[in-house]
């Protein structure tokens, strides 16, 4: 049987082009071993104005200051993989202990070599605007890790100004066990870590699925609640232009992004 050969034309003229798919690009620097980053932004944050791009960065457990500090020499290179050559509207790089450990700055400098001129959040940084558009000053701090590793946080926080009333970890070294606390246990300890005293409680660790409960926590203690990839994705957004209060998502959702 002979096969027929199908006549294959080119089109009379070349297709009319977007600026773009979408209208704004986050880039995500996630750690490879990160349950939970991505999801929560596919869930807070992606829309049809904003994408959500995607990049890992290479990391191995147990979670110490020392294994923490080994990704930045990782960053540049992380970075350039996003839609590369393309620039991007903010990158977020997101683990909230490295970010203590390593630096704010460092890692703005970092990305910003292979992404000049972008904006560049980290969960530290985005949780101190995200408790200052709230108006604390006095927190409790909830983390899954260990004391060592808690340190630099506790530090990072009191050298910014806050007064933090009670300081909680639950001594966990690995993040695929920290993406594995449930939902009822996440609301259980963070009842149990804040101080009556304080403004505010803030739980860190992006791998921790603690942005989903955060409407459940407010409620249970009367204060405002700031996670790590919630305090991310509400600065995301923002800079994003991206304004809409969305208080089913928490109290920070219905606040401006602080200038400056």
């Amino acid at each position: 049987m002979m096969t027929k050969t199908v006549e294959i034309n080119v089109a009379s003229r070349a297709p009319s082009l977007d600026d773009r798919p979408l209208a704004k690009r986050i880039g995500l620097i996630i750690l490879a071993t990160d349950h939970t980053t991505e999801v929560d932004f596919q869930r807070m944050v992606a829309n049809e104005r904003i994408g959500v791009y995607v990049t890992r960065i290479p990391y191995a457990n147990p979670v110490t200051p020392e294994n923490l500090m080994k990704m930045q020499p990782s960053l540049t290179a992380a970075a350039a993989l996003i839609l590369p050559d393309e620039p991007l509207d903010v990158v977020m790089y997101s683990c909230t202990s490295a970010s203590a450990v390593i630096g704010d700055d460092r890692i703005e400098n970092a990305v910003q070599a292979a992404k000049p001129g972008v904006p560049v959040v980290t969960p530290t940084a985005a949780a101190v605007k995200g408790l200052k558009a709230l108006g604390a000053t006095r927190i409790s701090v909830l983390t899954p890790y260990t004391v060592e590793t808690s340190r630099p946080m506790a530090d990072y926080f009191t050298d910014l100004g806050f007064e933090i009333d009670r300081f909680t970890c639950l001594g966990l070294t690995d993040d695929r066990e920290m993406a594995r606390i449930s939902h009822d246990e996440i609301s259980a300890f963070a009842e149990e870590a804040t101080a009556p005293e304080s403004e505010a409680l803030f739980i860190s660790c992006t791998a921790v699925r603690a942005a989903e409960v955060v409407p459940r926590i407010e409620q249970a203690i009367g204060k405002p609640v700031v996670t790590s990839n919630l305090a991310t994705a509400w600065a995301c957004l923002r800079i994003c232009g991206d304004a809409a209060s969305r208080p089913e998502l928490g109290s920070l959702m219905t606040r401006a992004y602080p200038e400056g």
